[in-house]
């Protein structure tokens, strides 16, 4: 049995692949986000381009995990996301038939120490919604409250 991939491996693996010096990224996206006047779903990561749309990163880290999800309500549908991908360990390869069609395919390997990120199948372009300046900031703020929350974390381990 291969090594276990963590969500937070995942994460960091994700955000190193899209590259956070050139997009924002902000994982755990949950509330305090409303675009365009529609609310965001639940997001585990939310990537912000140059371009300034939406791509949502669904991450699955189990074979359970990955089918529970298609009983969301939402279904990752939102007028706001421009690109849905999928980002799933190497180990669940098999049952990649439980990813929407419409949805990209990351697959994540721990090969030795570093987690690598491929692209098996390109996310679909939808409309989108090109985020406002006040939008952006939004987003921003929420990215930075998560820093607070890890900072504090780290310091109850060291403690």
């Amino acid at each position: 049995m291969p090594p276990q991939i963590t969500t937070p491996e995942m994460e960091i693996a994700l955000a190193n692949y899209f590259g956070f010096r050139k997009n924002l990224i902000v994982p755990n996206v949950k509330w305090g986000l409303r675009l365009n006047n529609k609310p965001m779903h639940e997001c585990d990561l939310l990537l912000l381009t140059k371009s300034r749309y939406l791509w949502e990163v669904e991450i699955k880290v189990s074979k359970a995990d990955l089918i529970a999800d298609k009983k969301k309500a939402h279904g990752h549908i939102n007028g706001n996301v421009k690109r849905l991908y999928f980002a799933v360990p190497h180990y669940i390869e098999g049952y990649l038939e439980h990813i929407p069609d419409r949805a990209g395919i990351i697959l994540v390997n721990k090969p030795r120490t570093r987690l690598s990120c491929k692209v098996v199948r390109p996310a679909k372009n939808e409309k989108g919604y090109q985020l406002s300046d006040k939008e952006v900031l939004k987003m921003a703020r929420l990215g930075a409250m998560r820093i607070w929350n890890l900072k504090q974390k780290l310091k109850d381990t060291v403690a």
